[in-house]
């Protein structure tokens, strides 16, 4: 149902935008994750590009899943997303064209300075994770089938661990909201470190886990396949891919650091 008012709300307000203004036929319509928007790399990239292209690049910011959706549905021209399989099936099934890399960073488990389980300074995440559940010390769940949530279930899946039960605590929300909760809560959760470092400063939440290769978290672009629906921007999704993963995009990249350290790495290779 999220999906679907999602997809409504989107389509609805390109189309109002269209006939209010012709020259929003070179809109560009992206569906990307919350980390993008909610560490505030969008607010940087956009507007240079924008600026470049002379159009308005129109995105919502969503779970992984869902912004997969709307891909599959027609209703997005380019997809940012970081869920690499999921990325590669969605390209299997037809859905898109022309994957890159464009960016990595990495999660982080984040708990209470208290750190009620002692797993601060591990190394190990599966090992970490196994001893938050062993421990009965609460986690916060996005619970809302986007990247970060593939990740977190796949550490369960990987321990043989079912993590249902009055320590797990899943709420549907974005990483912004799921880090809210866990400091209220004063509980544990997995965080892609530039959303964190957002946050950070109003959840009191520490990054107690980090570092391990398994944890890295990688971000594709992918346009829309123009061949299953005519009627994408194809043209446009295929000008911004070329753009974020050009020297200019991959630059400034690197240059976003609201918080004084590099949140996002380029990584784009020809």
């Amino acid at each position: 149902m999220r999906t679907i008012l999602l997809t409504l709300l989107f389509t609805a307000g390109v189309l109002s935008l269209g006939v209010a203004n012709p020259a929003a036929a070179r809109d560009i319509r992206m569906a990307t994750t919350t980390s993008t928007d909610n560490s505030g790399l969008l607010k940087v990239l956009l507007p240079k590009y924008e600026a470049k292209c002379a159009c308005k690049l129109r995105y919502v910011a969503v779970g992984t899943g869902a912004a997969m959706k709307l891909g599959e549905n027609g209703d997005a021209d380019v997809l940012l997303v970081h869920a690499r399989k999921a990325e590669d099936e969605f390209i299997a099934k037809g859905y898109g064209v022309n994957r890159r890399d464009v960016m990595y960073n990495d999660f982080v488990l984040v708990g209470p300075k208290s750190d009620p389980a002692h797993v601060r300074g591990m190394k190990d995440v599966l090992a970490a994770m196994k001893k938050l559940r062993d421990s009965g010390a609460l986690f916060i769940s996005r619970g809302d089938d986007s990247g970060t949530n593939k990740m977190e279930l796949g550490y369960w899946k990987a321990l043989g661990i079912d993590p249902k039960g009055p320590a797990y605590l899943a709420v549907g929300q974005g990483m912004g909201q799921t880090l809210t909760v866990a400091g209220e809560k004063g509980a544990y959760t997995l965080s892609d470190r530039a959303t964190y470092a957002t946050y950070k400063d109003r959840t009191g939440l520490e990054v107690l886990v980090e570092g391990d290769k398994i944890m890295l978290n990688p971000y594709g672009v992918i346009a829309v396949n123009p061949q299953r629906y005519p009627g994408v921007n194809y043209a446009g999704a295929m000008d911004f891919i070329e753009w974020i993963t050009s020297p200019e995009g991959q630059a400034d990249i690197a240059a976003f650091k609201p918080t004084g350290a590099q949140l996002f790495f380029p990584d784009y290779k020809k």
